[in-house]
Parts: C-alpha cells; structure tokens; sequence
C-alpha cells in the first residue's frame, strides 16, 4: 500500500499503525510529492530528508518490536521556518536570520509531534518575520496558491497554506498573530485551528508579537486537525504565557445540536465579497443558526490589533533596523520604523481598550458557544495585487486582507477556519468559540464536514 495525495493523517497512521504501510513509504511518497510539485508551489524553504527517512525508519523498527506507536505514526509534516528545527538556522521568512546559528533542538510543538509519531520534512515559506498577509516573500519568492498558481496563498503562513492545500504533506504548523494561520487557511482551502491564547507551546519559535502570537496546525480534515492538536496540548515552563491547564482531549463525535450558535454581526458583515456572504451563509444555514449577534467595535478593536502589533514588532527589531535596514523586505521594513514613532499614549489606550473589548466578548459567550464569521473579504487575490474595492471603496490587500481575522486574535479567541469550497476558489469561514473551547470549534467544524458543508477541495493547480 502507498500513500495518495488524498490520503488523510488518520488514514496514514491507521495503516502504519496496522501494518498495512510502513512509515518509511509514507515518507518517501510525501518527499517525491514535494520533489514533484514544489517547484510551482515554493512552499518549502528546506527539505530535510534524511531526518525524515531515519524517524521513519525507526517508527518501522518498533512496529516491527511489537511497540506502541503514537496516534501520528509516520504522518509527515512540516512547519513555518519560524519554528527552530534542529541543525537548521530559524529564518523567519527573513534575510538576516539566515546568519544565525543553526538551531540545537527543536521547537516544543516539534517535539510533541514526533513524539505521537509524526515525521518531520520540512520547514516552509513564510512572509518575513510574519509581518505579511500575502504569503509573499522578497528573498524566497512568493508561495504559491495549489488551486490557481497566480494567486496569493494568504500569509504570513503561506507556505504550510501552499504545503497542505497542494497535498504534500496532510498536516503542517504555522503562526497566527492577527490572521496568519485563518487567512492561509481561506485562500487555499484547508482546515486551520488558531488556539486560545497561551494553549499551546510557542518556545524556541521566532517570536512577532509576543502578546498576540499563536502557534497551531493546518490540515486537509477537522479530525486531522484534532490529531495535531491533542498531540501539542500539555504545559510548557519554556514558554511564560503556556497555561497550566490539563490535557483536555477533543470529542469530535459529540452532537452540536445542543450548542448556541450565532452570527457575528455588524463590522464582520461588512467589507465583505459576495463569495464571503454566499461561504457564511451556508455554514449558518447548514447549523441552524440564525440569531445575528453584533461584537461591539470590532473595528476599533482591529485598530488597536494594528497599533499593538507595530510598535510590539518594532521593539523586537529596533536592533535590526538600526544596522541591517536594507536586508529587510522594504514594506515590512517601513511598517517597522512606522511603529517606532507610535505615540505611547496610543499605545496604552489600546490596552486599555483591549480589556474592556475582552470583557464585551466574555458577556457575549454567557448566552452564545460559537459565532460565525467570514475568515477572508474574498477568495484568494492575484500575485502582485495591490488594491480591491470593499464596499465601494478602494483600499490596499495586504492591509485588508485581516480586516476580520484581526479583532479575534486581539484577544485570544480559539478558532477554527473551514474551508467552503466555492467555484472556482474556496473561501474559509471563522468558528469561533470561548476561550479554552477549541473542543466546542473543532466539533463543529467536524459535523460541517460530515454534512458536506465544508471540505478541502483537490489541488486544481497542479
């Protein structure tokens, strides 16, 4: 048996696990794939194939001892090059990373992967230092959209976009700071879980902004998803803002007859495609949700997103800028020095602010377990797009692209995107839930895919 494009990360463990494939070939199809169609797709920035192929081979020698494997066994995945891999240097998308020292060990979330069996192989494009929405790069080249190569994968995790949305690997991990992984997910029409704030482990991983960062997976199925993210669960003193909490496995069977499932409202309907309405609106209907529920100023609350995120990204880089300003990619470099001049009165408003919209949100969750939204404006733009037109007006993609990912990771909302595959692109939308309710997310996220409502379409690019 060999594995298919197809071919899920439960399907692949399962026959691992049961002898039906070895570890081994599973690795060696996920390789050939990426030696195939990378080429178009740019998503990886380092195979590493001879780590992969010793995992797998062990994997295969303790099957063969009569050993347990984990629920992962010889899944291959791959990671945002953000996350230290060890023996490589962690570029985070970025020109200057590039004189680092190779990594020694490997990010936390990696080590929890292999241990449930997965195999690493690779790492993956991504914008530089996760300052992007477009999946485009100045010093690898732009990821590339597995449906249609002359569209954007969405950023700043493109590459695990391209990665899983082109089926070379079933599973891949990224970073959401106000969209990263929600966006890729869209545009390339894949399954991406952003956690709650602090649920899983961000150690060695190239931070953005510290108090909005997320780390989380990528995948072709909701349960694919709920592999990944049981395997990372667990506490981490590596990282301050890991919590304390206890495993807490998700129980996809469980019915979502029972929960209370609302629309979001005002700000996140607007500024929206007919693509957007026709992708909410199928969700909505497929759950019976009708009640329209409106998150007071979420626009503010993407304002504040953006004025914490420059001047948190420019503290961390301020060095950088300083000595090294012209190996930055110009736009990210200019959004930088941008942040450094913020006034900080603003910037302690927006704290301010951030609590009291932490507070509205907690209000609106006492009667509500989940809330649709739209994840994207629109379905994947073209490579080099600058502007669109949203609700009459013309205003840049890069920036926009976020304008509903944005006032959700603002406070650490855990959510799911699904992907609703449209003709001819596919469009995600945002489940979201209370925090520490990735269970209630991904449940209904899983009970869309079994309607048929939400699935990860073939690559039509390649």
């Amino acid at each position: 048996m060999t594995t298919k494009p197809e071919m899920t990360a439960a399907d692949i463990a399962k026959a691992v696990a049961g002898g039906k494939m070895s570890a081994l070939d599973a690795t060696e199809a996920a390789l050939a794939r990426i030696m195939r169609h990378d080429g178009v797709l740019n998503s990886f920035t380092d195979v590493t194939a001879d780590r992969a192929r010793a995992k797998a081979r062990a994997i295969d020698a303790d099957i063969a001892a009569g050993k347990e494997v984990g629920p992962l066994a010889g899944v291959p995945f791959a990671v945002k090059n953000l996350f230290d891999v060890a023996g490589l240097s962690t570029r985070a998308g970025s020109k200057i990373n590039r004189d680092l020292a190779p990594a020694k060990r490997d990010a936390t979330l990696i080590e929890r992967m292999e241990a449930a069996g997965a195999v690493l192989v690779g790492a993956l494009n991504m914008g530089e230092y996760a300052y992007d929405f477009t999946g485009e790069n100045v010093h690898d080249g732009p990821s590339r959209n597995p449906h249609d190569t002359t569209r954007m994968t969405g950023g700043s995790s493109g590459g695990s976009g391209s990665a899983v949305g082109g089926a070379l690997v079933p599973i891949a991990l990224g970073s959401d700071t106000n969209g990263s992984i929600r966006v890729p997910s869209s545009f390339c029409g894949i399954f991406g879980l952003k956690p709650t704030y602090g649920r899983l482990s961000r150690a060695r991983s190239f931070p953005f902004v510290a108090s909005l960062d997320h780390l989380g997976p990528f995948a072709r199925s909701a349960t694919d998803l709920a592999l990944a993210y049981d395997a990372m669960q667990g506490v981490d003193a590596d990282d301050a803002a890991c919590t304390t909490r206890g495993l807490e496995p998700t129980l996809l069977a469980n019915p979502v007859s029972d929960l209370r499932i609302a629309i979001a409202g005002g700000h996140f309907q607007k500024n929206v495609f007919p693509e957007a309405v026709e992708a909410v609106s199928r969700v909505a209907k497929a759950l019976g949700a009708t009640k329209i529920v409106d998150v007071p100023e979420a626009s503010r609350a993407r304002a504040a997103a953006y004025v914490i995120t420059t001047t948190e990204g420019a503290s961390l880089h301020l060095d950088r800028l300083r000595k090294r300003p012209n190996d930055f990619d110009p736009a990210v470099r200019d959004r930088l020095i941008a942040g450094a001049m913020v006034p900080a009165p603003l910037v302690d408003r927006a704290q301010k602010f951030r609590r009291w919209y932490r507070a509205q949100l907690a209000e609106i969750f006492k009667s509500v377990d989940v809330l649709i939204a739209p994840a994207t404006p629109c379905t994947a733009p073209k490579l080099g797009q600058v502007n669109f037109t949203l609700d009459g007006v013309e205003l840049p993609v890069r920036a926009n692209i976020g304008i509903h990912t944005q006032p959700i990771s603002f406070i650490g909302l855990p959510v799911v995107a699904v992907p609703v595959p449209l003709e001819p692109l596919p469009i995600g939308v945002q489940i979201i839930a209370a925090p520490w309710r990735e269970d209630i997310a991904l449940r209904v996220a899983h009970a869309l895919e079994k309607m048929g409502v939400v699935s990860a379409p073939s690559p039509r690019g390649l």
